[in-house]
């Protein structure tokens, strides 16, 4: 039996766009479809929240010269974007049945985002792709991955980072020296200034609960293994 019954995988708009870190890669696009579909079959009910920053990212507003507002709302459609790609990659390798919802209505090529018909898609076996956010600008994808999460009463939150493997200490990139977590809490995280995730999405997982686990997209067969049980990468919980 795996570990959680239901899980909400936060996947970054670069973990689809491999080694340029820009548009979309097919052979990264597969591999996170195998990833996915790897839970599924291991009876595991996903939903995934997808990123947009391959294509835009609110923060670059001040380089184009235009508002944050505007820039994350163009950075919303990426992730529809990415959504709509991720489906396709998981419909050309199973039958089972996979639904977009969206945070803003695109009623043409996605469902628009209820929480109890996600809710009833999910208990149906199907796999849900949410993109779009929350719907509003000034949030990144953080905060709106936790919030779908307890709304769809998931068990865990699995984080899929790019490039790093877990929570360290100090950035492992610059820092050869660095340590990794395995475990931590939200407390622990927010105290040590830890970016992994913005601290508005730690003190929302911490207040309600939540556990998170951090690890690396490119590692193959890390998120069934941490349905399975496996302390692979870095796992949150709240103090207690």
């Amino acid at each position: 039996m795996p570990r959680y019954r239901r899980v909400v995988v936060k996947l970054s708009g670069e973990a689809l766009a491999g080694a340029s870190g820009t548009g979309a890669d097919p052979a990264s696009l597969a591999r996170v479809a195998d990833e996915v579909l790897s839970l599924h079959e291991l009876g595991v009910q996903v939903a995934v929240v997808v990123g947009g920053g391959n294509y835009f990212r609110g923060r670059m507003a001040e380089g184009w010269g235009i508002s944050r507002a505007e820039a994350d709302n163009i950075g919303m459609l990426g992730t529809v974007m990415n959504a709509l790609m991720l489906r396709g990659a998981l419909t050309a390798r199973t039958d089972a049945d996979i639904r977009v919802m969206t945070a803003m209505p695109i009623t043409s090529v996605a469902e628009p985002f209820i929480r109890l018909r996600a809710v009833h898609h999910l208990e149906r076996g199907m796999i849900v792709v949410l993109a779009g956010g929350i719907g509003q600008p000034y949030v990144t994808t953080d905060y709106p991955a936790v919030q779908r999460a307890l709304e769809l009463d998931a068990d865990a939150l699995l984080v899929a980072k790019h490039g790093v493997d877990g929570v360290y200490n100090c950035d492992p990139k610059t820092n050869p020296a660095a340590v990794k977590y395995t475990t931590l809490t939200y407390d622990e995280a927010i105290a040590a200034d830890i970016r992994v995730m913005d601290t508005s999405a730690f003190v929302l997982a911490n207040e309600q609960g939540l556990t998170m686990h951090v690890f690396d997209v490119a590692g193959g067969g890390v998120m069934r293994g941490i349905c399975q049980g496996q302390e692979l990468g870095t796992r949150i919980t709240a103090k207690g």
